[in-house]
């Protein structure tokens, strides 16, 4: 009987092995990112920070969606080759660890992000990132500025007019003073 209880904390030993051989090959990929919503202003450019953990080299794969959207923007192996897309070739900085730097931000950059990690055996995670793009409205700035420069002239212009004819009517006043005097200046002197 004793023989038996070994065979089976023999068979619960080589049960749990196997057990925990699978749950490592499935989650053997791991995606931990500190940040998963982003906010940015037009022009900034965007870090979306990863830290990819996986058997052996990953292949990561990064897409846009928004909307009815949805456009690969590169995939790449770390030290073995990169491959990004012609629409973000110039603004894309891919990082070993599976983070990627996007420049120079427009508008039409704010969606949803997702990170694809593939490993060689052929299992796979995603993880999703939020983007939002705030407009910077320099022109309202522009207009604003412009407002206030043309309602100071204009404010100027009014108070120089205000004083100009001020000034006429003190003149007016006085010419009809004048006007009004007797025309012969000799005065009469009178006994006392």
């Amino acid at each position: 009987m004793w023989h038996f209880r070994l065979w089976e904390v023999q068979d619960v030993a080589v049960f749990l092995s196997i057990t925990l051989y699978m749950c490592h090959l499935a989650g053997a990929i791991s995606i931990h990112s500190p940040q998963r919503s982003l906010t940015r202003s037009v022009q900034e450019d965007v870090f979306f920070s990863l830290d990819v953990s996986c058997i052996g080299i990953p292949t990561i794969q990064w897409t846009f969606m928004s909307g009815a959207v949805s456009r690969t923007i590169g995939i790449w192996q770390p030290g073995v080759y990169t491959n990004i897309t012609v629409d973000y070739s110039s603004r894309v900085q891919t990082f070993n660890n599976g983070s990627m730097g996007l420049s120079d931000l427009r508008l039409q950059d704010a969606g949803y992000y997702v990170v694809t990690v593939t490993e060689a055996a052929g299992s796979s995670k995603d993880a999703g990132f939020v983007l939002k793009v705030n407009e910077v409205l320099y022109e309202d700035l522009q207009y604003l500025s412009v407002s206030a420069l043309a309602l100071a002239c204009l404010t100027g212009l009014l108070m120089l007019a205000t004083w100009l004819l001020d000034k006429a009517y003190r003149k007016i006043v006085a010419w009809r003073r004048r006007k009004q005097m007797p025309a012969n200046d000799a005065t009469e002197l009178q006994p006392l």
